[in-house]
């Protein structure tokens, strides 16, 4: 597969490093960040792997990097939405500028991948999005308002994606992180947890991986990511 392309977004050094290394195993992969250091650097170590900076949440320049990655490397087989615009804070404290950037991130550019990128699959007759999330999307927690809904309007216009789109061969999957992903932060902040606690990003990125990679007779919209010792929280 490795004359296919993967376009991935959001490329951080936990969950979106992980996705590359993973599907630069089978595709040549265009890396999407605002962070043109950490691409160039990942691009050195990682085989197949290309940089494009670009901040997602910028309509034009999002446009003109996917127009770039054609140019480059071909249509892509593959869309992993993984960036993420996030904020902690009451009805009443959050900045409305705030929940609107949210949503150019999380939603919008969702769109702009899928319309820039979907009819070459159509053509095709095949392909796939996975979307990567979290359970902020199903539930409206009382300090996730500048983040919760852009996560629901998300995952509703991947599940009209998937709807469009399956019948004309493309897979679209939504992957809900209900967990604490494995970071230097997110160790300092749970100092007393347990190695078992956190949630590896290579596990998130398998998963992804998997779910992009489903039988066609089996696809599945939602997969939701737990390690051990992780509450239920979907509905709380």
């Amino acid at each position: 597969m490795k004359d296919k392309v993967c376009v991935i977004t959001g490329v951080g050094p936990g969950t979106g490093s992980a996705l590359v290394r993973r599907f630069a195993k089978d595709y040549r992969v265009a890396m999407l960040a605002r962070s043109a250091e950490r691409l160039h650097s990942l691009s050195e170590t990682i085989p197949n792997t290309f940089a494009f900076p670009c901040d997602v949440a910028n309509t034009q320049e999002l446009k003109a990097v996917l127009e770039q990655v054609r140019a480059t490397l071909g249509d892509p087989d593959v869309v992993v939405h993984n960036a993420v615009g996030g904020a902690i804070g009451s009805v009443l404290a959050i900045s409305p500028d705030v929940l609107q950037q949210n949503f150019q991130v999380n939603t919008m550019a969702l769109l702009h991948l899928a319309q820039a990128t979907a009819p070459a699959m159509i053509e095709r007759g095949e392909g796939a999005f996975v979307v990567t999330g979290n359970t902020a999307a199903y539930r409206g927690a009382a300090h996730f308002a500048g983040f919760a809904p852009t996560k629901a309007a998300q995952r509703i216009l991947a599940e009209s994606m998937a709807r469009d789109l399956g019948p004309k061969g493309i897979h679209v999957s939504f992957v809900a992180i209900d967990a604490v992903i494995d970071l230097q932060w997110t160790r300092k902040r749970y100092a007393d947890k347990p190695d078992e606690f956190f949630c590896q990003p290579d596990d998130i990125a398998q998963e992804c991986y998997r779910m992009a990679h489903q039988p066609k007779s089996a696809w599945s919209f939602s997969s939701v990511i737990r390690p051990f010792g992780e509450h239920w929280t979907m509905n709380s």
